[in-house]
């Protein structure tokens, strides 16, 4: 099985597709529900004239939008779900593996305000109009390790313009990682591109939030003895760079 949608020409796109074998069942549930809960309309193949959508098109309403980028395995956004069912969440993930946990997890969970972007996060930012997302989840993101490939990393003008743009005044973009590095980039990239830094104290990074539920990667980096940290932004009225 492999993603459903090819790399966009023209834009490259690093990072896992696939990884090991699904079982029969994380299959099933690929072929089975993935097509009712997939974004229409937002892929270069559906949309080649990158036309705007309309978000209230997604869950036919208008539900305040929050959208995750790369969501692993997806418990945090099926408990965000849960938590917030008058909200409309997004989960952008090209690592089919992940969205075949997702489709589990939902089927178990049996929430229903959530869609998924199986592919490039920056294929929904193309087609997106301003101000239409509420708050915006990066959780233990790929922490391209080598210097010569931190441009790799999502806290980049590359992807960070575009957030800014589709975030409202007000929202919050939360960060987690466990590498230092990653903080630090994201120290310095993310408030040039339009937001407040909350979290400016290094103690404050130390605190998960109130709502959040530690993910599978969080829980491998504490197993192997590296610290989690929280940081937090607010989207300004500052027009980004």
């Amino acid at each position: 099985m492999t993603s459903p949608f090819p790399p966009s020409e023209g834009r490259n796109f690093y990072g896992r597709i696939k990884g090991k074998t699904l079982r029969p069942t994380q299959k099933t549930r690929l072929r089975e529900d993935l097509a009712a809960l997939r974004l229409r309309n937002v892929s270069e193949d559906e949309n080649p004239d990158r036309k705007q959508v309309d978000p209230a098109s997604f869950f036919g309403d208008n539900h305040p939008l929050w959208l995750e980028v790369g969501f692993g395995g997806g418990e945090h956004l099926v408990h965000q779900c849960g938590l917030n069912p008058d909200v409309g969440f997004i989960g952008c993930e090209p690592f089919i593996n992940g969205v075949a946990m997702l489709l589990g997890k939902i089927h178990k969970a049996g929430v229903q305000n959530l869609r998924i972007h199986p592919w490039d996060v920056r294929e929904l930012f193309d087609v997106l109009p301003d101000q239409c997302l509420e708050r915006a989840f990066l959780l233990y993101p790929d922490p391209w390790p080598k210097a010569r490939h931190h441009r790799r990393r999502f806290v980049t003008p590359d992807h960070l313009d575009p957030l800014a743009r589709v975030l409202k005044p007000g929202a919050i973009f939360r960060v987690a990682t466990d590498i230092p590095d990653y903080v630090r980039q994201t120290m310095e990239e993310v408030p040039p591109a339009g937001f407040d830094c909350l979290t400016p104290d290094p103690a404050d990074w130390e605190t998960p939030w109130q709502d959040w539920l530690s993910t599978r990667y969080e829980q491998k980096a504490l197993r192997e003895g590296r610290k989690p940290h929280y940081l937090t932004f607010r989207r300004n009225e500052v027009p980004a760079r």
